[in-house]
């Protein structure tokens, strides 16, 4: 087939009623970039007899020499149906667990997804998870039953067999798509039942019992050959059906119509040759299904007919009843492989069947969901109505789709994806006109004259001595220059509304945009402003769009401009954009949610150059990679390691490998894998004698050496410590929480969070009606969850919930910090209504200042500054000897802030959200207004570390313990490998 030009596929951008994104998902080795072969391969882009071999999307030399795919690549394919002209944009995404990131960015641009299964193989670990990123991403799936082959070549099984096989993994997968379906509307039924059916006076009559299941219209949920979404296929071989292509095919041989054929070729059904009628109840009569035989067993003649027999005649008989052509050069070949693709590439071309299905049911750009794009522009946790008036507008733009110079522009960027500059279309060698070729030849003519002058001039002269560079000190920052600037980062992004041109400048937004609060700062912005260079609390810059590119797999064709519906690659955001954004002609506009949550990269190692005098490149490769790769994670410790933390074995390679060929380009030693530890503690022994009596000398020793801190502890573990300036006391004591605590926090981090988000937004005098129904009613079991394990811990753990103060590390984690103070009460964490302080109460005033010092505690315990898990503090009390606004501080609050942030092992970055959150409260603002100073130091630093160093010495109080992480996993084989 001839390839498709690019001024086509230019005019096909234009018309996004045609257009069509979808993304391939499957397990590993099931076929997805095969299936993407023959796709390109229906445009003419590589040979049909290549399709399967090249692996045209897999680009990266790891990818072919371990034939996994390791990134997403996306193609713009032409498809032409009857009068009608397709644009397909084919994204092929791995299906290794260690890349599952990469499906997160391709299922964010697309409205579809092609799910293939290998038939032997059946559902997988990452075919379930496919699923269920199609289900959340609100995108519709399409199945793929692939491998069809290896059920006659391996298996040997008979068209009955193999039939009954297909049945069972159809319902296998529908059964995973149930499970979403049903959980989706048992939760939806519950949140109603539980906002408009509430039982009254005890009378269980009025509760709505319904489940919702009953009302739910499934019909289009599952996977059915017979509505079309189905396609069986051998990828390999390269081809693939339809139930609808046989159903043509026979309805003039059958003389039946081609609706009943549609609904009755696959299922229980049989054709009575007699009375020439499809009959019901194949299976209870013994009879051969539809699907057997008129469709398995015509497959599996050619099959045993090439392959198995190479019986010529009956080869030659099949093409003449067929009414195939087939060239006499694939005819005669002597591998029977090429002459099985030639007679099925032209009976039952895969990328008919698959791209049919496409445009069949896979929404245009146009027919956008209005709950996609809620939940795209608003997080789940929050309601949609809480944005601001000018975002929520932006929804009908997104509706509309529409091109015009009125709309206002909105690009999605899932990642960043690394390029040789050379290879852009701008930078590649053209073909040179009559003009400019007299011109060349002209220049040289006069650099040959001027190198003759040259030579006879320094003939005559005696020679200079040139200055030559140090070759270890000389030129070390131009070659790391030179090998940053071979790299160019290249946006990968959908056009949701408006037209994107070159060289208009547009806001990008990072991911913790928020539309509300830049409305009101109205900052002026800079193009000279980079991501580097922002504030943490900003998350805009002005850029240029340098260029704009059509994705052709490895390939890019350039173009001028891209309307709405569109998927594209941009070109100048490198240092604007550092893993993924949004594109937008309106600060009102928000950023993106990532629908899919994203996988947590696990494996840790330590990084350092062969050489020393390479650090300088080291850096920078990291810096390159962690912007190319949107799962690695990269940090430097307070010891000066640089660390990596990558998802897997499979993806560590492949990070150190890019190191060292592509963006550092210096050779790199990499340690073992670093174990993560959190720090502990146990309840202390009941009977032992021999501890008891070393316990206690210890605590002698130690009490003498804490009186020179003023520190007191007691016999409960309980220390008392004041500040440096005597003006405050704090008492503090450590426990440890009940296991099911523990793993109940660990569980609820993302809740945790939330939690904290409103508790503050309240105290700031925000809206109180910015949740969902969901996120409250997820938050209200979370608490009574917790009530029910405290009470079964026993009485000593009575009324914690409401005692409550905060969570850590970073508010979120799995340790409590408990008030117990008698003359404080503080409004509980768990307040759903608006917070009115009383900041007469020093208590209150230096409140945030005090969470912050457990913050920073538990962050780094006391063993190996690894954070503390499964631990309570609890704090008897809390006093002040006279009121500390009157006494004089310092008005270097945030340097001994910053001094206290940096006795901590994690980054920078956590250390900011620390101090950040610390920052608020108004005493602060009180002692920066202070012009004289104290010894100690202000305040708020001296209760911070009061309440670290106290909460570190009540956990050193207790037996401590180090845990260290355990990998767990399933292992699932067959049936018949059990007990091998």
């Amino acid at each position: 087939m001839k390839a498709t030009t690019q001024e086509v596929l230019a005019a096909l951008q234009k018309n996004p009623k045609y257009i069509r994104h979808i993304c391939i998902l499957a397990h590993v080795d099931h076929g997805k970039t095969t299936l993407a072969d023959a796709l390109v391969a229906s445009n003419g882009i590589i040979s049909q007899k290549m399709a399967g071999k090249i692996r045209y999307m897999d680009s990266r030399k790891d990818e072919q020499e371990r034939g996994i795919t390791m990134k997403s690549s996306a193609i713009a394919i032409h498809y032409q149906k009857d009068k009608e002209h397709y644009l397909i944009n084919v994204i092929d995404s791995p299906g290794h667990v260690d890349f599952a990131e990469e499906i997160s960015t391709a299922v964010r641009l697309c409205d579809g997804a092609i799910i293939l299964v290998d038939v032997v193989e059946g559902i997988c670990p990452q075919t379930k998870v496919a699923l269920r990123q199609a289900w959340i991403g609100h995108i519709r799936p399409l199945l793929v039953l692939n491998k069809i082959d290896r059920l006659i070549l391996e298996w040997k099984l008979t068209p009955l067999d193999a039939y009954a096989r297909l049945v069972l993994i159809l319902e296998q997968v529908n059964a995973v798509v149930g499970e979403l379906f049903c959980s989706d509307v048992l939760k939806k039924s519950e949140n109603k039942s539980n906002a408009d059916s509430k039982p009254q006076n005890g009378d269980v009559q009025g509760f709505d019992w319904s489940s919702g299941l009953d009302d739910s219209d499934d019909s289009s949920v599952y996977f059915s050959p017979e509505q079309g979404n189905v396609v069986f296929a051998s990828a390999l071989d390269g081809w693939g059906f339809g139930v609808s292509h046989f159903a043509k095919l026979f309805a003039s041989k059958l003389g039946a119509k081609e609706d009943l054929l549609k609904r009755t070729l696959w299922g229980d059904f049989y054709f009575n040759s007699k009375t020439k009628q499809i009959l019901k109840g194949a299976q209870a009569k013994l009879k051969r299904p539809l699907f057997v035989q008129f469709i398995l067993e015509n497959i599996w003649s050619v099959y045993n007919a090439v392959l198995v027999q190479k019986d010529k005649l009956m080869i030659d008989k099949i093409v003449k009843s067929l009414n195939l052509v087939i060239p006499v050069r694939d005819a005669n070949h002597k591998d029977t492989k090429i002459q099985l693709q030639a007679i099925f590439g032209q009976w039952l071309p895969l990328s008919s069947a698959v791209l049919e299905m496409v445009c069949n049911f896979v929404p245009s750009p146009l027919e956008l969901s209005e709950e996609k794009v809620e939940s795209l522009m608003c997080s789940s946790s929050l309601k949609f109505d809480v944005l601001p008036p000018e975002t929520r507008n932006l929804k009908s733009d997104f509706l509309n789709c529409s091109s015009s110079k009125d709309a206002p522009v909105i690009v999605c960027i899932s990642k960043m994806f690394p390029t040789e500059r050379r290879m852009l279309p701008e930078n590649r060698q053209k073909p040179l006109t009559p003009e400019e070729i007299a011109e060349r030849r002209e220049r040289a003519r006069q650099r040959r004259a001027e190198r003759n002058n040259e030579n006879a001039t320094t003939e005559s002269q005696p020679p200079v001595s040139s200055d030559i560079s140090n070759p270890i000190f000389g030129d070390s920052n131009d070659t790391e220059k030179i090998a940053e600037e071979d790299t160019a980062f290249i946006a990968f992004a959908r056009v949701y509304s408006g037209t994107i041109c070159k060289g208009q400048q547009l806001y990008v937004l990072g991911p913790k945009h928020d539309p509300a609060k830049a409305l009101k700062m109205n900052i002026p912005m800079s193009e000279e402003i980079t991501v580097h260079d922002l504030h943490p609390e900003q998350h805009i810059t002005l850029a240029t769009v340098k260029s704009l590119y059509l994705l052709m797999g490895k390939e890019l064709m350039e173009l001028d401009e891209v309307p709405a519906g569109n998927v594209i690659g941009i070109g100048g955001l490198q240092d604007h954009v550092l893993k993924s954004a949004t594109l937008s002609s309106s600060i009102a506009c928000p950023s993106f949610i990532d629908l899919c949550p994203s996988s947590v990269p696990i494996m840790r190692v330590a990084l350092e150059p062969s050489h020393p005098r390479e650090m300088p490149a080291l850096v920078k490769g990291l810096r390159l990679l962690n912007q190319a790769d949107p799962c690695v994670q990269v940090f430097v410790q307070e010891t000066g390691e640089h660390v990596l933390v990558s998802s897997g074995e499979v993806h560590l390679q492949r990070c150190v490998d890019d190191l060292k060929e592509r963006f550092a380009k210096i050779g790199i030693n990499v340690s073992s894998p670093i174990i993560p530890f959190r720090e502990t503690i146990i309840p202390p022994p009941k009977m032992d004698m021999v501890n008891e009596v070393i316990e206690e000398k210890n605590q002698q020793k130690n009490v003498s050496k804490m009186e020179k801190n003023e520190i007191d502890a007691n016999r409960n573990g309980c220390i008392l410590i004041k500040t440096s300036n005597k003006l405050s006391s704090i008492k503090i004591r450590a426990k440890p929480l009940p296991p099911e605590i523990t793993k109940l926090l660990e569980e609820n981090t993302s809740l945790l969070k939330i939690l904290d988000q409103v508790y503050h937004s309240r105290n700031n005098g925000e809206s109180d009606d910015i949740l969902t129904h969901d996120t409250i009613i997820a938050l209200d079991k979370l608490k009574k969850s917790l009530e029910k394990h405290f009470i079964e811990a026993g009485n000593e753990w009575k009324d914690v919930v409401d005692q409550i103060w905060s969570f850590g590390p970073r508010r979120c984690g799995p340790n409590i910090l408990l008030n117990r103070i008698p003359n404080y009460k503080r409004p509980s964490i768990w307040t759903t209504t608006s917070i009115h302080l009383n900041f007469d109460s020093p208590h209150m005033n230096y409140d945030s200042t005090f969470i912050s010092g457990f913050q920073l505690a538990t962050l780094c315990g006391p063993l190996c500054d690894e954070p503390m898990m499964g631990v309570c503090f609890i704090v008897e009390d809390w006093s002040f000897d006279k009121d500390p606004l009157t006494v004089v501080v310092d008005d270097s609050v945030d340097i001994s802030v910053k001094t206290e942030l940096n006795d901590t092992t994690t980054t920078s970055k956590e250390m900011k959200n620390v101090s950040k959150q610390s920052d608020t409260s108004s005493v602060e603002s009180s002692e920066l207004s202070s012009s004289n100073s104290t010894p100690f130091g202000p305040f708020t630093g001296q209760i911070m570390s009061s309440v670290k160093e106290a909460c570190k010495k009540a956990f050193q109080a207790q037996p401590q313990r180090l845990m260290s992480a355990m990998y767990s996993c399933n292992i699932q084989v067959p049936a018949d490998m059990l007990g091998k």
